[in-house]
């Protein structure tokens, strides 16, 4: 595999490349016949396929393959490729104050036309399940959306859009590629920080804005990204935040105007279905995303299994294979799946070490009880009695479920837990974002 064809800016992968060529890529294999090479090829070799494997598993070739031609790229020290977008987008971004396109304004009452640039879903993706349920309400509302996906290494269309009509059936918009011309609308979204500089780059019409799901600058170690995600804040764009506090954070830190939307919770399909007995422990496991703090809960988990060994833990996420207690692994489940394992839970342990994830709320819909990690940007959003708030370290996590677990009378708390959700319902972050775009409609 000639790696100089494939590692530059912009360029995209083969369609035949192997996931074999890809772990000989990334590194994850020694060159052969390297001297000195077999003692450590023994020690990490099978980490490192089994971490390939969890990557393809989880969010398809595409990952698999930007992050080859990052490792590729390193080796040859190619400039830039490491970004997870283009440099030619980050460079033609307007300097603050520039001229913008004039809003394309429709008629008073008439439907709104909106532009959502994204990247294509991967699998499990919480922050795409958000973004099409606006997208399914708005819809519904007599509104056109369009769906316009952008990526460093963004491959075939035909393929993403086939997973978005799978994923999300009841969404109607058109779907293209971001790097082409956009249409004008009376709204064009930005929905993370890389789709942000493409949002302010395109010459459509349209007013700019920015469904900000997380502090994006928090996904990395201080350097380039997290200055060039910290950066379009400042672009203008008027925000709507999924909870209070990344409005309150964009508004106070860059000056933003934001508006935020309240998180839901899908009743219909997190629900009580287990009015008796409960047992068992269920994770939230991520290794690949880091602000989940992996780790942080498998230390938790050990000391828990130390002092509960006969209560069951169970894993979903990804696919574990190993870890210092019994556990079951269930990897990525769909959501239906999801509700039937939450219905078997006494305590669900999620960490969040930015903004809350939206599974808490959907272990309260199906009673069983959330462990969080206690941070103000989690208490902010899930102003909950029944969630139960630790410190952030293994010990403070293991007590907290500890004491879930030796509650008595569970399947009442499981009752009472499931009703305080009842009226999280996503139709009301559909109805804010709504009533934003009409408000704004020709400002």
């Amino acid at each position: 595999m000639a790696i100089a064809s494939t590692a530059g800016a912009g360029s995209r992968p083969a369609a035949d490349t192997s996931v074999e060529e890809m772990v000989d890529l990334i590194g994850f294999r020694s060159p052969r016949g390297a001297a000195g090479t077999a003692g450590r090829v023994g020690r990490n070799l099978g980490r490192r396929v089994a971490q390939t494997i969890r990557i393809y598993r989880a969010d398809g070739s595409r990952v698999l393959m930007s992050r080859a031609l990052q490792a590729g790229a390193r080796r040859l020290g190619t400039f830039g490729s490491r970004l997870e977008i283009r440099e030619a987008d980050v460079l033609a971004a307007a300097p603050a104050g520039a001229a913008r396109p004039a809003a394309h304004v429709a008629p008073p009452g008439a439907p709104l036309v909106v532009n959502w640039v994204m990247a294509p879903p991967s699998g499990g993706s919480g922050g795409h399940t958000t973004i099409f349920r606006l997208i399914e309400f708005l819809e519904s509302r007599g509104h056109t959306c369009r769906v316009y996906l952008y990526d460093r290494y963004l491959g075939d269309m035909g393929v993403h859009a086939a997973k978005i009509r799978q994923f999300f059936p009841n969404v109607v918009a058109e779907i293209g590629d971001a790097t082409a011309e956009m249409a004008s609308c009376d709204a064009m979204f930005a929905t993370s920080w890389p789709t942000a500089y493409v949002t302010r780059n395109s010459p459509a019409p349209g007013k700019r804005y920015y469904l900000v799901q997380d502090y994006e600058p928090f996904f990395y170690p201080v350097g380039s990204e997290s200055g060039l995600a910290e950066n379009t804040y400042r672009f203008g764009f008027h925000a709507i935040t999924v909870g209070p506090w990344l409005a309150e954070k964009l508004s106070d830190e860059f000056g933003m105007t934001c508006d935020h939307v309240e998180f839901g919770c899908d009743t219909r399909r997190y629900r009580l279905k287990n009015h008796g007995s409960r047992s068992g422990v269920v994770f939230y496991a991520r290794p690949s995303t880091p602000r989940r703090a992996f780790e942080l809960g498998v230390l938790a988990l050990q000391l828990f299994s130390t002092r509960h060994p006969e209560i069951k833990i169970h894993l979903f996420g990804e696919e574990l294979h190993k870890l210092p207690f019994p556990f079951t692994s269930h990897g990525v489940l769909s959501p239906d799946d999801l509700n039937e394992l939450y219905n078997q839970c006494a305590a669900g342990l999620t960490i969040s070490m930015t903004n809350i994830s939206l599974i808490p709320l959907e272990l309260l819909a199906a009673g069983c009880i959330p462990v969080v990690n206690d941070a103000q940007h989690n208490r902010r959003v899930l102003d909950n009695p029944h969630v139960r708030y630790a410190p952030a370290s293994p010990q403070g996590l293991a007590e907290a479920l500890s004491c879930v677990v030796r509650q008595p009378d569970l399947p009442a708390r499981a009752r009472s837990a499931s009703g305080s959700v009842q009226a999280a319902s996503w139709a009301q972050a559909g109805e804010t974002v709504e009533r934003v775009l009409r408000r704004e409609r020709g400002r």
